[in-house]
């Protein structure tokens, strides 16, 4: 895989996520936690939440339907299934997880607060303090400010770093789990998902599960070196995981999308959450037409779930 330069950092993966977090993202800042929930009668069966469970607190299912989640981030729970998918995981609120690039903190809003009650710990792997771009650090300093502003709520974090030149993520073989959710293409970008896969792989204890969530390619003779589109075919991020010494555990089609032909003229990121109308870097196109890519909804995903050996 040819390496990619850290000057494209912003056009192929990181502006979106940018952008993303900047906005609606972070809206929740100053929500205070409380018992009642919300139950979404219109929702996708599949993420039907059991009532009684979701009124206990401490359960996923009272996680996901927290009423400190912002409005945007439960619209997107129909093509996230987070109920389904941190299932799969096997995640327990008594573990320590590592959350790779959590960006504007969709997944931080359930993982904190069950990890908080139920003893574990979240671990945040943010954006190397060298990232080349300003708002990397504004998005890594909003996010902080907003975890460390409702202690009571989402305790202590712990906060590690992921990037070119970071060192382990945490001390080696003590996580329960680590998570990589709609990420890896980024780092294909820069050259540095060999490293993502071998720092997981250290820093899980012997048993520990890796969750990989990722906008799917279809299957061809050669994966995008640039992951340009923001697709990766399946088959190249089971080797990336094989080299690093996982065994495959099993692959999941909660977040698929058979709607989405991957053939968007701005990439993945056409398509929702968020709506590119021109192509990275140029102004917003008022002109065009968003329609087809709404009724899409947000892309095809792959789920696995990976095992370091016992």
């Amino acid at each position: 895989m040819s390496l990619i330069s850290r000057r494209n950092f912003t056009r192929l993966g990181l502006g979106a996520t940018l952008a993303l977090g900047l906005g609606a993202g972070l809206s929740a800042c100053g929500r205070k936690p409380g018992n009642n929930v919300a139950i979404d009668p219109d929702a996708d069966p599949s993420e039907v939440i059991d009532q009684k469970l979701a009124q206990q607190e401490g359960t996923l299912e009272w996680a996901v339907s927290g009423n400190w989640r912002n409005s945007t981030d439960k619209a997107r729970d129909k093509y996230r299934h987070p109920l389904e998918t941190l299932n799969f995981f096997e995640v327990k609120p008594r573990d320590k997880i590592i959350d790779m690039w959590p960006g504007a903190g969709y997944m931080t809003e359930i993982l904190a607060p069950l990890l908080e009650h139920g003893k574990g710990q979240y671990v945040a792997a943010l954006f190397e303090s060298q990232a080349p771009e300003a708002a990397a650090t504004t998005l890594m300093e909003k996010y902080k400010a907003h975890l460390d502003g409702n202690k009571k709520l989402y305790g202590t974090p712990k906060y590690t770093a992921f990037g070119p030149e970071s060192p382990a993520l945490i001390e080696a073989d003590s996580a329960d789990c680590v998570l990589m959710l709609l990420v890896i293409h980024d780092w294909i970008a820069q050259g540095i998902a060999e490293k993502a896969f071998t720092d997981a792989y250290a820093a899980l204890r012997p048993g520990g599960i890796l969750g990989v969530e990722q906008h799917r390619a279809d299957i061809g003779n050669v994966q995008d070196p640039g992951a340009t589109n923001g697709y990766v075919q399946e088959p190249f991020v089971r080797q990336l995981a094989a080299e690093a010494g996982f065994q495959f555990v099993a692959a999941s089609e909660i977040n698929a999308n058979p709607k989405d032909d991957k053939d968007h003229p701005f990439g993945v990121w056409t398509l929702p959450p968020q709506r590119l109308t021109a192509p990275r870097g140029q102004a917003p196109n008022p002109e065009f037409d968003g329609t087809l890519y709404e009724s899409i909804g947000e892309s095809d995903r792959m789920t696995l779930k990976f095992r370091k050996p016992q």
